[in-house]
Order: C-alpha cells, then sequence, then structure tokens
C-alpha cells in the first residue's frame, strides 16, 4: 500500500532543517566542543568556529563582523534591539517616543506595549492600507522631536506583503533616529543590504530559513545606541551573555549562505508556485479574496480569506488530507479573535476568521500544487455546508 505523500505548506511558520546545515554542525557537538571563552585548544577551535561565522553572516549582510550578534531567535532579537535602543536612547535624554504599524510581529508590537505599560514611553501606531503595506510619508509625519525608533518589518508573516524598507530607512536617517526591521520572513528571500536597507538594527530567526529552532541574527550598526536588557559575561559584544551556542551558530550561518546563494532561482521556482496557487483558488473557489499585497508580496507567500468558513475547520480537514497549513501567524494559532494584521487592513471580523495562508518551501513541487489545488475547493464547500449561517452571494 503507497503511503500518501504529507504536504508541507507552513514554511512561514517554520522550515525543516536543510543536511548540509546539520551536516556542518555535527563536529561542534562531538569533536569541538570546548568553552569559546577559555585558552586551550577546544577553546580556541570553538572561538575560531564562532568568528568564521560572524564573518560570513556579515558578509552576506555587508557589514563589519562585529556588528553581528548572535542570539537564541528573531524574537530575542527584536527584544534586544527594541528595549535595547529605547532604554538606551532614555537615558541619554534624547526622547521617549516610538514609531510602529499594527501589523508587526507580537515580538515587536507586545515589546513596544510594554515599554508603553510599564516603562513610560509613548508610541505612534501608523496604520497601513488594504494590502498592509505602511506608506513612507504617514511615517514621516509621525515623526516628533523625541522620536527615538522606528520599527517596520521587512515582511509580513501572516500575509507576505513587503514593506518599503529602505524608504523608511532613508527618512529616519534624514531625521536621525534608529530604524530597526524584523527581517525574520525575508531573510530567504530579499537582499540583506544593510547599507541599501537604510537600517540601523536588523533581526534574523534559523528556523525560517532552514537552520534549526533555538539560534537568531541581530545585526547592530556601528555606534547604535544600546542598552543591553541582559547582564551577565561580556559575551557578544557585551550585548547578549551566556555561553555560545557553538553548533548552532555554525548552523545558522551556513544555513543563511545557502538560502541566499540559492535565492534568484529558488524566488522563481517558489513564485511560480504560488502564483499557480493564487490564480488558482480565486479562480476555482467563489467568494474567496487575497490577503495581502498582489505583487509586492514574498515568492513563496499565498494567503486568503473565504466567506462563509472558519479557519480551524478549513485546516481540520486539509490536515485530514495530509496538507499542513496555517492560518495565520504560528504563535497566534487556535485564538478565537481574528488576526490584528487582517484586522489593521479593514478586513471584517467574520472573514477575517477564515484566514488560510499556505507557505511553499524547497521541498513544495509542482505535484503538491496541484494536489492542493484538486482538494482545497472539496474541503470550502463543504466547511460552508455545516455552517448553517452561510448564504452564498450568488
Amino acid at each position: 500500500m503507497t503511503e500518501k505523500r504529507e504536504i508541507y505548506l507552513d514554511h512561514a511558520a517554520s522550515t525543516p532543517t536543510d543536511p548540509r546545515v546539520v551536516e556542518a554542525m555535527l563536529p561542534y557537538f562531538t569533536q569541538i566542543y570546548g568553552n569559546a571563552s577559555g585558552l586551550h585548544k577546544q577553546a580556541r577551535a570553538s572561538a575560531r568556529a564562532i568568528d568564521e561565522a560572524r564573518h560570513k553572516v556579515a558578509d552576506i549582510l555587508s557589514c563589519s563582523a562585529k556588528e553581528i550578534v548572535f542570539t537564541a531567535c528573531g524574537s530575542e532579537s527584536d527584544n534586544i534591539a527594541i528595549r535595547g535602543v529605547a532604554w538606551a536612547q532614555r537615558q541619554a535624554g534624547k526622547g521617549h517616543h516610538l514609531i510602529t504599524t499594527p501589523v508587526e510581529h507580537h515580538a515587536v508590537d507586545h515589546t513596544f506595549n510594554q515599554l508603553c505599560d510599564k516603562f513610560g514611553f509613548e508610541q505612534t501606531v501608523v496604520p497601513v492600507d488594504r494590502y498592509g503595506v505602511v506608506n513612507p510619508a504617514d511615517i514621516a509625519a509621525a515623526i516628533r522631536p523625541d522620536t527615538v525608533l522606528i520599527s517596520v518589518m521587512y515582511a509580513n508573516n501572516e500575509v507576505g506583503s513587503i514593506q518599503p524598507i529602505a524608504e523608511i530607512g532613508a527618512l529616519a536617517r534624514q531625521r536621525v533616529i534608529t530604524f530597526h526591521t524584523d527581517a525574520v520572513q525575508a531573510a530567504a528571500y530579499e537582499s540583506l543590504n544593510v547599507d541599501s536597507l537604510n537600517v540601523d538594527l536588523l533581526a534574523i530567526s534559523g528556523h525560517k530559513i532552514y537552520a534549526p529552532k533555538g539560534i537568531g541574527i541581530l545585526y547592530v550598526r556601528k555606534n547604535t545606541p544600546l542598552l543591553s536588557p541582559f547582564t551577565g559575561g561580556s559575551h557578544e559584544n557585551n550585548r547578549r551573555p551566556g555561553t555560545e551556542n557553538v553548533p548552532y551558530i555554525v548552523g545558522i550561518a551556513k544555513a543563511l549562505e545557502l538560502v541566499q546563494e540559492h535565492r534568484s532561482t529558488e524566488n522563481e521556482r517558489q513564485g511560480a508556485l504560488r502564483d499557480r496557487l493564487i490564480s488558482s483558488i480565486l479562480q476555482m473557489i467563489p467568494e474567496s479574496q487575497l490577503t495581502g499585497h498582489p505583487v509586492r508580496r514574498l515568492p513563496n507567500h499565498a494567503s486568503f480569506v473565504f466567506a462563509g468558513c472558519e479557519a480551524d475547520a478549513i485546516l481540520m480537514h486539509l490536515d485530514m488530507a495530509g496538507i499542513e497549513a496555517a492560518s495565520g501567524s504560528a504563535c497566534t494559532t487556535g485564538m478565537p479573535e481574528p488576526s490584528h494584521v487582517l484586522t489593521a487592513m479593514g478586513i471584517p471580523h467574520d472573514l477575517a476568521l477564515s484566514a488560510l495562508r499556505l507557505t511553499v518551501g524547497r521541498q513544495t513541487t509542482e505535484a503538491d500544487v496541484e494536489t492542493v489545488l484538486n482538494i482545497l475547493p472539496g474541503v470550502i464547500e463543504k466547511v460552508r455546508q455545516l455552517n448553517p449561517a452561510y448564504e452564498p452571494a450568488f
């Protein structure tokens, strides 16, 4: 009996670790295991591996190796950046006003909210358009004399829209305001040249780029004011104390190298799969709607809402058919309230509860996409039939 193929379309939530990444990591578990802070041979070998990984990442970001900080994840990178700059700037008497958008990952918006609720900061949340994209002119209009930090994500995790980061960074630089971007979703698909992007801080997560969970990167531009929220040893240039996770650091550097090396060909291949999903679903399923920007979106990302459906029911039926998808952010799945991203885009409450996100990846094939297109219309029809409140629009 032939086993049914598992079709994984949740790469925005997590990716499988690349075997080449695993291979690069393995020696640092059992052969080179010294604490990099020591002076003996094992310690020097670990320190050398970290240094080589740091330089590899710096080359990709076109920055100095001293500006690279290894962290435990993208959320930690965001926290260090946002809290660190906010606290340092207030301590220096520069101000206490922050600017962000309503479509950020919770690692950003919850951190902003806590800074305001518990630490006396003020924030302006600049609205987005129906595609989830912010207008740089609106960011400029929100700037005050006491603004010390602007944070706008590079690409959205729920709807795939890409923000005009370079433009926002340019205006932040003109006004001498620190600019942070969460690049977790963009790192595998977009340029990470920090000078071209005009960013001062940039966060990356390992498990979104085919590295393991539990490792991240934070770029901190030289002379950026940052008071680390952590205390302890002097690791990571006094920004992130704790004995370095050498195998995972080696792994994320290798993973970033691989995704950037194959970015052009994979963007084209995955983009074709995404386009096939989008065009076919919108054509085949009545009362379906694409969420996010129709053009300026990640090449692997397709997201929709369907009238008369609930996301959990859609996901359950897809899972039973061997298709693994998501309703939005992996950090909020299962919540009864609609996505804050979709509501910020003006999507009505009930429609927002039907969100479906299909994100392809390296192992996704054309046959996988065709299987999804054969199954999804029937799933939507079945879910609608089970909803007594649903009345077809035509």
